[in-house]
């Protein structure tokens, strides 16, 4: 499914180009599953073959994230938690991969807006919990603009740079995230380790 996905975003991108890019990142950040892995970095291939610039793909691939991130989150302020998850399932959105989002931004906040843009699953819709929350929403949209940026940055310049192996960068970026998620917990342990010790002091 995802693979059939993947290939129907390389598709539309190739016809579309940076109208494609904002469209397919705007859906992204606004909870459909659209794998950003893959439509940035093959911007970022276009690029490299001359029939895109690459630095229009980044600024147009931040707006799209940007701008359905604001979707979202009126989305979740306006209707809250009962209207995401009327609509969850007829819009074949997971309701745990919502719920973790949930549970990110109570434990961490509203600077979660920020990292969560490079966390797996999580960028796609912490959004949501964000406007439930009735987050400040300039605050909301400078996290997300730089946090959208710093992703479009990475993934349209790592397609640029590999040219016809853009693809194989999916596939690293699923590892990355992995070890991102990793990284996250073992800070979060240690923080707790860290104020248990200082209790017990």
């Amino acid at each position: 499914m995802v693979e059939r996905l993947i290939d129907l975003v390389v598709l539309v991108l190739d016809k579309t180009g940076y109208v494609g890019v904002f469209i397919a990142m705007a859906l992204e950040s606004a909870c459909i599953p659209i794998p950003s892995e893959a439509i940035l970095p093959f911007g970022g291939y276009l690029s490299y073959l001359g029939r895109l610039s690459i630095i229009p793909v980044v600024i147009f691939g931040t707006l799209g994230g940007t701008v359905g991130s604001c979707v979202a989150y009126y989305i979740g302020k306006i209707g809250g938690r009962p209207l995401v998850e009327k609509y969850a399932d007829k819009l074949r959105l997971s309701k745990s991969h919502i719920q973790k989002s949930d549970d990110y931004f109570n434990k961490y906040g509203e600077r979660i807006v920020f990292f969560s843009r490079l966390l797996p699953i999580i960028r796609t819709f912490i959004s949501l919990p964000a406007g439930i929350s009735k987050m400040n929403f300039k605050k909301f949209v400078v996290y997300t603009l730089i946090g959208s940026t710093l992703w479009s940055v990475i993934l349209g310049f790592a397609g640029y740079k590999m040219g016809e192996n853009w693809i194989t960068i999916r596939e690293w970026f699923h590892f990355a995230d992995v070890a991102l998620v990793v990284i996250v917990i073992a800070f979060v342990v240690y923080k707790i380790l860290t104020k248990f010790k200082k209790s017990k002091v």
